[in-house]
């Protein structure tokens, strides 16, 4: 038993970082890198916003955008 549970948590994940944006706020700026990211990427694990920011033009905020690291395991 204690060999299998060894196994279970040998695992090699990889980070990688996105950046996500939309019109309206940065809950679904970072919604949208994960939604993009799943579309090619398997097993995501982990999905964590490191910075906020917005686009400004002529004084108003146009985008939102969140950066993303997501992790994702590595299949053997």
């Amino acid at each position: 038993m204690a060999k299998a549970k060894a196994r279970s948590q040998d695992s090699v994940y990889r980070i990688t970082e996105l950046v996500g944006t939309s019109p309206n706020s940065w809950e679904e700026a970072a919604s949208n890198a994960v939604r993009t990211a799943a579309s090619t990427l398997r097993d995501i694990r982990i999905a964590e916003v490191g910075k906020l920011d917005v686009v400004i033009e002529d004084g108003k905020v146009t985008a939102y955008r969140a950066r993303v690291s997501l992790s994702f395991k590595y299949e053997k």
